[in-house]
This record gives structure tokens, C-alpha cells and sequence, in this order.
């Protein structure tokens, strides 16, 4: 894209883009004869947080990758925002990037440049008049917002812990206000005090934010935690899409295998446990935002 070119403007409300941001019919993915996805269809609806969940190798992360438009699938549609991802073009065409932001599994940070210049990158691509000023205080305060101190803007990746990348990642991926939001495995490798902090900050971010998430974890904690939809991919395709009551109901052999082995009926007994109690449904002990657990 352009460095003077605006990011596309959103949808009119009431449009089909409006009610369904991302919607993918007959999607294809293949890497040489091995077949990944089939006939896979998935409408995610606006201001939803929406969990991926499937075995190894079902290709999870393929599919994000798919809509983002950074795998070709070979065959289907994938419409996000109302534009057309499987579209062949030049990159200089009109471009949605801006209106996305993306978390990959471990922060996908760069080495050699500090936190605030990491949140930065993405400003600087897409807002090239900024200035220098105006940007350093966007970048701090999307630090702040993802629950890092403000110290951290001048520390190195390698200075973080693991949770801190995290969250320097997704302070990353809020920099430019983004209407969606991609996390890949957003929590796996985090202790449960941390897990279940990050998890509340994804849900306080969607609902502040207006944010709707397309979340792939296989954390079942996170799914009760803050997932309004489940959609499970087996077989090559979305073979259910539901809130893990209506999921439970179903008779795939998979999905009552995940929700209902021994990690399935711990959480789903911790999640009544919280609920009989009056407190929201969680299945972690949470440590208060900006403390070192969390971070941890």
C-alpha cells in the first residue's frame, strides 16, 4: 500500500459486513496432495469472541493465515469486511490491513527494536505523516492499554518475560484501532494466574473496544472463560459452530472427546462451581492487572 493512502472507511451499519466481518464459503487449502481444508465454511459475527478449536494438524493457524490473506487457499471465497481476500491484486489496491490487528503464538516481536518501537512499525506503514511525538505517545499508550507498566516501551524483547511479549504483541496489534482482532494460542506457555489475567484483558479490550475476535487456543479455560462462540474444525472442514452448551450437545466423536475428557469436565465443573457462587465464570484465580503474575 501507499504511504498516502487511507485505510478503507467501514461499512454502513446493517450491511452484510456489518453483521458478519468475516465469512468464508468453499475454502481449499492444500500443500501439495495433503488436503488440509475442504468445503470449509465460517461466518464469524460482528463484536463476537469466536474460538477456533481442532486437533493437530487440522490446520488452525492456516485458516487465520487464509484470512489475513497470507495463504492462497486453492479454492473458495473469504470476505473480511466485505472485501475480497481471494481477490488477485496489487498491493497498492485498496487495503483493509489497517483495519485488522494480529497477536502470532509468542509476540512475533522484533529482536532489535524496544517495545514502543515494536507498537510503532505498524504507524509508521500505514500513518508515515505522523510525527515522531504524536507516535512515541500513541505507542506508550497502547503499552499502557495492554497492561504493561510504562517502563517497558524502552525494554528489548529479550528483557521480557514471556507474558510481557504477549502483551507487547498485542499492544502491537491495537496500534492502529483495529475493528478485528487475530490471536493465535494467545495464552498457551503462560502459567494459570497469567492465563486467566490475559484472558480478562482480551474480554475487558473486546467489550471496550468494540473488538470482534477470532481467538484459536487450546485452552479450554479460555473458551468458558470469555469465548461466546466455538467453532471446531475436524474432518477438513467447520464441522459445528455454537456456544459450548450447544456443542456439548452434539454426537461428533471429537468434540465429545475434547469437551467432555478429563480437562473438559474440570473446567466445565470449575465454570458451574464460579457460577453457583455469584462470581463470572472462571475457571483461574486472576491476579489484578499490572501485577507480576500476570507478566509472568
Amino acid at each position: 500500500m501507499s504511504g498516502d493512502q487511507a485505510c478503507m472507511q467501514p461499512a454502513a451499519a446493517g450491511s452484510e459486513e456489518d453483521l458478519f466481518p468475516i465469512r468464508v464459503r468453499g475454502l481449499k487449502n492444500a500443500f501439495g496432495e495433503n488436503v488440509i481444508h475442504e468445503h470449509l465454511d465460517l461466518d464469524v459475527r460482528k463484536g463476537e469472541i469466536l474460538g477456533v478449536v481442532g486437533g493437530s494438524g487440522t490446520g488452525k493457524s492456516v485458516l487465520m493465515r487464509s484470512i489475513i490473506g497470507l495463504q492462497i487457499p486453492e479454492e473458495g471465497t473469504i470476505e473480511v469486511l466485505g472485501d475480497e481476500i481471494t481477490d488477485a491484486r496489487d498491493d497498492d489496491d485498496i487495503d483493509i490491513r489497517c483495519r485488522w490487528g494480529i497477536l502470532f503464538q509468542g509476540g512475533a516481536l522484533f529482536s532489535t527494536l524496544t517495545v514502543a518501537e515494536n507498537v510503532e512499525v505498524p504507524l509508521r506503514e500505514f500513518y508515515p505523516e505522523i510525527g515522531d511525538e504524536l507516535r512515541h505517545e500513541i505507542a506508550r499508550y497502547k503499552v499502557l492499554l495492554s497492561g504493561l507498566p510504562a517502563e517497558a516501551t524502552s525494554k528489548y524483547p529479550s528483557e521480557l518475560s514471556g507474558g510481557m511479549k504477549k502483551r507487547a504483541g498485542l499492544a502491537r496489534a491495537l496500534a492502529l484501532d483495529p475493528e478485528l482482532l487475530f490471536l493465535d494460542e494467545p495464552t498457551a506457555g503462560l502459567d494459570p494466574i497469567g492465563a486467566a489475567a490475559f484472558d480478562q484483558l482480551i474480554r475487558s479490550l473486546q467489550q471496550t473496544l468494540g473488538l470482534t475476535v477470532f481467538l484459536i487456543t487450546h485452552d479450554l479455560d479460555t473458551l468458558y472463560e470469555i469465548c461466546d462462540r466455538v467453532a471446531v474444525i475436524a474432518d477438513k472442514r467447520v464441522i459445528a459452530v455454537g456456544t459450548i452448551s450447544e456443542l456439548l450437545a452434539t454426537d461428533h466423536p471429537w468434540i465429545k472427546s475434547y469437551f467432555n475428557g478429563p480437562r473438559g469436565r474440570a473446567a466445565l465443573a470449575a465454570n458451574e462451581r464460579h457460577e453457583a457462587a455469584g462470581r463470572p465464570a472462571t475457571n483461574k484465580e486472576k491476579a489484578p492487572l499490572g501485577t507480576a503474575a500476570e507478566q509472568a
